[in-house]
């Protein structure tokens, strides 16, 4: 239940300069270094926000928000609205004003969110949650608008990351893949990359190199160039046949009947 602050010091080393008990478990945290604004998220729901003192030996509560109804899962503070944007284990999207403290508005998705990012210049929200699809949301300044939902992996969504620069989403599931989601492009181009053996649990992306970083619970940390051209993910057909080698599939009776072949489950 406790929040430190470690600073370097003069010889290479991290030294304790703050420690300070929280009332439940912490869960997560956003620290914006601009204005060195502490955003805790709490296992209770609340979100507490800190200002760091200039030397980072002191941080002060300035608000309490009863963001959710159970544990805050992520936070992203936007210092160009002031706004915090949460996501929590109750289902629920909510945004709040960091000047007034107000809620302004939520949204209920399908399943408790894991992922969060956010576009300043369109103030688009994406919310990828445990039933493996992506929301996204249009934010007003009291109010939400449905856009679309991205549907593509077997799994829960376990991370996010943003590029505003190429407008391109990359997703991260416990299915062991990442999808890249080309929304500049407007064609809703979907890439899959596969590389991981277990889920995948952080993405970040190099602007400057244009290379994706993601960790997999497999222990594996794995770059990828983003300037290679790839083919697009193909869609699921359904089909009572393999597509390969015509056979029929174990329940396609009329099928076996007909070509006098016994059905295979593949």
């Amino acid at each position: 239940r406790t929040v430190r602050v470690w600073l370097k010091r003069d010889s290479g080393q991290y030294w304790p300069s703050i420690y300070h008990a929280m009332p439940s478990p912490c869960s997560c945290m956003s620290f914006n270094p601009e204005t060195r604004r502490l955003s805790i998220g709490l296992d209770n729901g609340t979100i507490s926000e800190f200002i760091l003192s200039e030397d980072y030996n002191k941080m002060t509560l300035v608000k309490s928000y009863q963001a959710h109804q159970s544990r805050v899962m992520m936070i992203l503070f936007v210092l160009e609205m002031e706004w915090v944007l949460s996501t929590g284990q109750d289902k629920h999207f909510t945004w709040h004003c960091s000047e007034s403290g107000q809620r302004l508005g939520g949204y209920r998705t399908s399943a408790g969110a894991c992922g969060l990012q956010f576009d300043v210049e369109t103030r688009h929200v994406f919310v990828g949650d445990h039933s493996g699809q992506v929301t996204i949301l249009k934010l007003e300044q009291e109010s939400c608008s449905l856009v679309t939902t991205f549907k593509g992996h077997t799994g829960g969504v376990t991370a996010l990351c943003w590029d505003p620069i190429q407008r391109v989403l990359f997703s991260g599931s416990s299915d062991h893949s990442i999808i890249m989601w080309d929304i500049g492009g407007r064609k809703g181009t979907a890439i899959e990359l596969q590389g991981h053996n277990d889920k995948v649990q952080s993405l970040s992306y190099a602007h400057h190199t244009r290379q994706l970083i993601s960790c997999g619970a497999d222990g594996g940390i794995v770059v990828w160039n983003m300037d290679v051209e790839r083919q697009e993910t193909p869609e699921w057909l359904d089909s009572d046949s393999c597509q390969k080698c015509d056979q029929p599939f174990f329940w396609n009776f009329k099928q076996m009947w007909d070509s006098k072949k016994i059905g295979l489950r593949q």
